[in-house]
């Protein structure tokens, strides 16, 4: 009955769980909206990741600060790190935003979830400037 008991404590000790590896995750996506003082940016998504998993996805920016403008990111590319499956991609990132562009409109950021990072650039069009606090939220569509 010890030695029983001993091995059931080892392999407790010393097991792993076997599907537990980190996954890459790209999305492409497409935003446009608006700014004056408040931010608001719509728009829609894709996830593909390593392990062949993929997502829809529906993207809403909001948030607040010395900001003005109205513009949309067409190619947006953007890489998740800290991703076992791709239901961790879904929620609320916490985002600092500094932008500016007339006519052509550029944006580059990293923000977090929790263990979860996404890191975005893309390129678009419009006439927007300023700095804003935003929540980049990713929903299922």
């Amino acid at each position: 009955m010890k030695k029983l008991i001993l091995q059931i404590i080892f392999a407790s000790l010393f097991s792993f769980p076997v599907n537990a590896q980190m996954v890459s995750c790209r999305l492409t996506y497409s935003v446009k909206g608006w700014s004056i003082f408040y931010k608001e940016y719509k728009g829609a998504g894709a996830v593909h990741c390593s392990n062949g998993q993929s997502a829809n996805v529906a993207i809403i920016i909001r948030g607040g600060g010395l900001t003005l403008g109205k513009s949309e990111i067409n190619k947006g590319k953007g890489r998740f790190s800290g991703v076992f499956n791709v239901n961790e991609i879904y929620g609320d990132y916490i985002a600092l935003d500094v932008h500016a562009g007339v006519t052509a409109s550029a944006e580059a950021q990293v923000m977090t979830k929790g263990e979860v990072s996404l890191a975005i650039s893309g390129i678009g069009r419009g006439v927007d400037f300023g700095a804003a606090l935003s929540v980049f939220s990713i929903r299922p569509r």
